[in-house]
């Protein structure tokens, strides 16, 4: 990061991550948490699709492909897009804490234009925990894991109670959520939400 800012520093007495026993395995694909999420649902035309891999420890690798409704200037990636690639993958971190948490702080720091039709190799991992504070770091690169850094960021997530979402979200998505017949969509619409 060019300049993190001090609220996205750890303290001094926070602790180092601990993946959950009953978070997805390395390599096991994470799945979206809900259909009509721009970052990861299926049910969203103009979504990214975010595409997120559980990795080792507190660690995730994902990727999209910039399209062409994802543009801001003609033929590039839009930067609010790509935070929000960044953004996406970070909130999917928190399926190896088994912690429902939402965005507190995000810094990203943009590094190259993002063509459209590129796929972007997106990195992350939690890297400390205070108390119901998540802090997070993310990489995103073209043309593979190994390409060039295009995208960076930093995050701190808090962690919620499902409350948080039944009490702010539009009524009418909240109550179709609620009586979903699988039980599985139905619990993780709300068990982990970036």
């Amino acid at each position: 990061m060019s300049g993190t800012s001090p609220g996205l520093t750890p303290p001094a007495d926070a602790t180092a991550p601990v993946r959950h026993p009953g978070a997805p395995a390395p390599g096991e694909p994470i799945g979206a948490h809900y259909g009509e999420c721009f970052g990861c649902g299926g049910e969203q035309p103009h979504g990214l699709h975010l595409a997120a891999r559980a990795g080792d420890g507190v660690r995730i690798t994902a990727e999209f492909t910039v399209r062409p409704a994802h543009q801001g200037a003609p033929g590039l990636a839009h930067g609010g897009v790509l935070a929000t690639a960044l953004d996406e993958t970070l909130g999917s971190l928190n399926w190896m804490l088994r912690v429902i948490a939402v965005t507190g702080r995000l810094e990203t720091d943009f590094v190259r234009p993002v063509p459209v039709g590129t796929v972007l190799f997106l990195e992350a991992e939690v890297t400390a925990v205070a108390g119901r504070k998540i802090y997070s770091r993310a990489t995103g690169r073209i043309g593979g894991p190994e390409g060039p850094v295009a995208v960076r960021a930093q995050a701190l997530f808090i962690e919620v109670k499902v409350d948080h979402f039944i009490d702010n979200g539009r009524p009418e998505e909240i109550r179709a959520a609620m009586s979903d017949p699988d039980q599985v969509r139905r619990a993780r619409a709300f068990e982990v939400n970036p």
